[in-house]
C-alpha cells in the first residue's frame, strides 16, 4: 500500500463519520472542522495502531534518533544536552509505548471532541514534534559526510546517502515513508493542528463526559496492555517485516540480489569545486565527454540511478559469520535440507569493567649443548627457567543481567543440548559484542560447546522481536519462531518442525 492509497481510505472513512456527525447526529458546528478532526484522529488511530503492533520497532526507531542527536549535539555549544540521548536510549521501549498510546488516545479524543482546547494544544506539540523529527533526518541529506549538521556553511547538494536515519517509523513497517514525505506530511498536518487550536470551540462535541472519558481510559488501558503482549509477552501477532513465519528467505534473497545488479547508472551529478555549480549530465554524456570533467576541477555528487525492480530489504543484506572460523556462513545455513535451529540475541544484556590481576611471568634461558651417544655427537636445545615474577595483567570482567542469563541457562541451554544429542544443527547468532564477550557468556550460560554467529545487530532485531529469540530453518525457509516467554519444550519443537 502507498501513502496516497491509504489516506485516501482515510479521507473517505473521515467523509462517512462526518455525514454520520452532520445528518444524523447534528452534532457538528463547522462541517470543514468536522472533516479535519476525523481525518486527523482517524489518521494519528492508525498509525499509533500499526505501531502498537510492534512497540519494539518504534523503540529501535528512537534508538537510532537518540544515538544521532548524541552526535550531533556533541562537539558544539549544545554539547551539554548530549548526554540525556543515552539515557532516553536506554529507556526507548518506555518511550515507545508511551508516543504510541498516546498517539491513538489523542486521536480519539479528537474523534469523539474530549476535552477540546487541550486536546488541539496536545494535537499542535505532537505533530511540531514529529515534524522535528522527520525535519532533522531530511536535513541531514544536505550535511556531507564527516560534517556536523549545525555547520550550515558546509551544507552540500542533497544526497539521501547522506542521512543516518533512512525511514521515519511513521507507520511502523507496514509503510516505509523516506524522510523527505514524512517531513512533508507533517508540515501539511501542522495546518489543521493550527486551526484546531484556533478553532477549538468549532469542533464537535459526541456523547456526554462520563461516555466519553469512559472509551478513553478504558482505550488507554487496553492499548497498555496490547503493547505490552507485543513484546514483553510475545512477539507481534500480525508480523510486518521480512522475516516473517512461511518467507521462503533464500528465494526472496535471489530476486532482491538480481534486482539490485539490474540496476542502471542513468546520469551523474557533479560538483564544480571552484563554484560550487551542480550539473547533472546523462549517463551517455558524462562517458563521452569525461575529458571535459577532470576530477582536479569536479567532485562526483550522487550516481542517479533506476529503481530496482524489487525493493530490497534487510534479507539481501543477511549475512551470518562463523565466530571461531571467521567465514560467511549465510550459504550454508539457507541451503540445508534438514531443519535446523537459531537462537538470536541482537544484544548481551551486561556490564563491562575493566579489572587488573597478578599473574606468574616465567623468563627462559635457551642454551644449546652437545652430547656425545655411541661416539656420535648431537645437538639439543635446553630451556632452563631464568626468573619467576609476578606482573599486572588487564582484563574484563563481565557482569550478567539475572533475568537474561537464566533465561539461557534455563531454557536455552537444555534445548541446544538435547538437539545437539539429536544431531540437531542449533546455532546461536550474537550482535554487538566481540568474541571476548561471546566466549565468556558461552562458559556462563553453559554453552561451551554450542556453534555460534555473530551478525549485523539490526539484522537480528528485525528476524525476531524478542531477546533471546528462537526460529526453525528449513531450505532456507522460516518455518515457525518464538518469544522466550512463549518457547515450547524442546519435544514439541522436535515433533512438530524436525520431521
Amino acid at each position: 500500500m502507498t501513502l496516497t492509497t491509504l489516506l485516501l481510505i482515510i479521507g473517505s472513512i473521515s467523509t462517512v463519520i462526518t455525514l454520520i456527525i452532520v445528518f444524523l447526529l447534528k452534532a457538528h458546528k463547522n462541517i470543514l472542522v468536522s472533516f479535519l478532526q476525523n481525518f486527523c484522529g482517524v489518521l494519528f488511530i492508525f498509525s499509533g495502531w500499526v505501531k502498537a503492533i510492534d512497540p519494539l520497532g518504534t523503540a529501535y526507531k528512537m534508538e537510532q534518533y537518540f544515538d544521532e542527536f548524541k552526535t550531533t549535539f556533541e562537539g558544539t555549544w549544545f554539547s551539554f544536552i548530549a548526554p540525556m540521548f543515552p539515557v532516553l536510549s536506554d529507556q526507548s521501549i518506555v518511550f515507545s509505548v508511551f508516543m504510541i498510546v498516546f498517539e491513538i488516545v489523542l486521536g480519539i479524543m479528537l474523534v469523539i471532541g474530549l476535552k477540546r482546547k487541550w486536546t488541539s494544544w496536545a494535537f499542535l506539540i505532537l505533530v511540531a514534534f514529529f515534524t522535528f523529527l522527520t525535519g532533522f533526518t531530511y536535513l541531514t541529506g544536505y550535511v556531507p559526510e564527516g560534517k556536523n549538521f549545525f555547520q550550515f556553511s558546509e551544507w552540500a547538494a542533497y544526497n539521501a546517502n547522506n542521512m543516518k536515519v533512512t525511514d521515519c517509523g511513521c507507520f511502523g513497517d507496514f509503510i516505509k515513508l523516506v524522510p523527505k514525505t514524512s517531513f512533508f506530511k507533517d508540515i501539511f498536518l501542522l495546518f489543521p493542528a493550527i486551526l484546531f487550536v484556533s478553532k477549538f470551540d468549532k469542533m464537535h462535541d459526541l456523547f456526554n463526559n462520563k461516555i466519553k472519558w469512559g472509551i478513553t481510559i478504558l482505550s488507554t488501558i487496553g492499548l497498555l496492555i496490547y503493547c505490552f503482549s507485543n513484546y514483553s509477552w510475545d512477539i507481534p501477532g500480525t508480523d510486518f517485516r521480512p522475516f516473517k513465519i512461511g518467507t521462503d528467505v533464500m528465494a526472496q534473497r535471489e530476486l532482491e540480489i538480481d534486482a539490485m545488479s539490474n540496476v542502471q547508472i542513468v546520469a551523474w551529478k557533479l560538483k564544480n569545486r571552484e563554484d560550487g555549480k551542480i550539473v547533472e549530465l546523462p549517463y551517455e554524456v558524462y562517458m563521452s565527454q569525461l575529458q571535459n570533467y577532470p576530477k582536479e576541477e569536479w567532485e562526483i555528487i550522487e550516481q542517479v540511478k533506476t529503481e530496482p525492480t524489487i525493493k530490497a530489504t534487510k534479507i539481501s543484506e543477511m549475512e551470518f559469520t562463523h565466530l571461531v572460523d571467521q567465514y560467511d556462513i549465510t550459504d550454508e545455513l539457507l541451503e540445508e535440507d534438514k531443519a535446523s535451529l537459531m537462537i538470536v540475541s541482537h544484544k548481551l544484556y551486561m556490564k563491562v569493567n575493566q579489572a587488573t590481576r597478578m599473574v606468574k611471568d616465567t623468563s627462559y634461558l635457551i642454551d644449546t649443548v652437545l652430547i656425545m651417544n655411541d661416539g656420535t655427537e648431537t645437538q639439543e636445545i635446553v630451556k632452563t627457567i631464568n626468573e619467576i615474577s609476578e606482573k599486572e595483567q588487564r582484563y574484563y570482567e563481565y557482569s550478567w543481567d539475572k533475568e537474561f542469563i537464566e533465561e539461557y541457562k534455563n531454557k536455552i541451554a537444555p534445548m541446544v543440548n538435547k538437539a545437539k544429542a539429536d544431531g540437531i544443527t542449533t546455532r546461536i547468532a550474537i550482535g554487538g559484542a566481540d568474541p571476548d564477550a561471546i566466549a565468556a557468556f558461552s562458559r556462563e550460560a553453559g554453552l561451551e560447546n554450542a556453534v555460534f554467529l555473530t551478525a549485523d545487530d539490526i539484522l537480528l532485531k528485525t528476524i525476531v522481536r524478542s531477546n533471546p529469540g528462537t526460529l526453525v530453518w528449513k531450505k532456507g525457509k522460516i518455518l515457525h519462531k518464538w518469544h522466550i516467554n512463549k518457547l515450547p519444550s524442546y519435544d514439541e519443537i522436535k515433533n512438530n518442525f524436525m520431521k
